[in-house]
């Protein structure tokens, strides 16, 4: 299951370290509501697979700014082309790398920080000004909101750019929405960037069941391997779950609960490895998922295929 990557969700999650005082640098920890000595990482998952793609540990501070376009450049070597759309909020790039993303033919939605000036000038703007529009997705808690679609120019962005600025999403003053993409309605573009709490749940996923928080090493050359075995980890997740009908959007939390955590025993043969499952109420899922169908011979197996067989 290779991910088209049409849009990526982006953001950079920080791990703390839980030892003695080392060189790490200071970035802010949410949990904790202040900066403390911790490791800076990068994520991107492609929206539609809910795979995460991508991840570097291996950051300082200096190396922020440019981290985006690196996960551009590595996704071009891999793919062949460019993501179709990018989402992320304010932090992950400045203006001027908005410019460059522009460049290549790269869509992107972002949220822009809302200044006093420019609430002071929304405000002031007449009733007829704003457009409204229902956002109905399912379960989604504030629908009907109002909007002000508009041209503006940023400090170092190249141009002008389309801000969308949203009255109704249930916080206090409007949100902000940026995007060089000058086709989506404004409707479109409100959902799109809400896709994002995708990235954000799989860093929850990654932090409560592969422990991602928990890698307190003060070498960032050592987190950055666990958060590579980590991404490996959650896309093998995907992978099965990708498989199992009923379960393509379950978290991995609930595919190792129902499918991974079995007990079993396994047999070794001349010419091919028994994994026989206990009985259990989802085998015959994983029956119907037909994991063993025509599995090759294995490599680091002794080159013997592999085949399951149920209580």
């Amino acid at each position: 299951m290779f991910p088209e990557g049409r849009a990526f969700a982006l953001d950079f999650h920080t791990i703390p370290s839980r030892g003695d005082p080392t060189a790490l640098e200071n970035h802010y920890l949410p949990r904790r509501g202040k900066a403390g000595p911790s490791v800076l990482s990068f994520f991107a998952q492609e929206q539609e697979s809910r795979v995460v793609c991508y991840a570097n540990a291996n950051l300082t501070r200096a190396d922020q700014p440019g981290e985006l376009m690196r996960f551009v450049e590595s996704w071009h070597q891999v793919a062949g082309h460019d993501p179709l759309w990018l989402i992320f909020d304010s932090k992950v790039v400045p203006y001027s790398e908005l410019s460059l993303i522009d460049r290549r033919g790269i869509h992107f939605v972002t949220i822009r920080r809302r200044g006093a000036a420019v609430i002071r000038r929304l405000r002031a703007l007449p009733p007829q000004a704003w457009q409204r529009a229902v956002i109905d997705t399912p379960q989604r808690r504030h629908q009907r909101i109002r909007f002000v679609d508009e041209s503006v120019r940023l400090p170092n962005y190249e141009g002008a750019i389309r801000q969308l600025a949203v009255d109704g999403l249930g916080r206090e003053q409007p949100t902000l929405f940026l995007s060089n993409n000058l086709e989506e309605t404004a409707r479109a573009l409100v959902i799109r960037y809400a896709g994002r709490n995708g990235v954000e749940d799989g860093l929850g996923t990654s932090v409560n069941f592969f422990h991602l928080d928990c890698l307190a090493s003060e070498v960032r050359l050592n987190v950055d391997l666990d958060v590579a075995m980590t991404v490996l980890a959650h896309g093998c997740y995907r992978w099965l779950a990708h498989h199992l009908k009923g379960f393509d959007r379950s978290a991995p939390k609930r595919v190792f609960r129902k499918f991974v955590a079995t007990a079993g025993s396994v047999t070794i043969g001349d010419q091919r490895i028994v994994v026989r499952l206990d009985r259990r109420s989802h085998n015959p899922i994983l029956r119907e998922a037909g994991l063993d169908r025509e599995c090759p011979p294995v490599p680091w197996l002794n080159n013997l295929p592999v085949t399951f067989t149920y209580s």
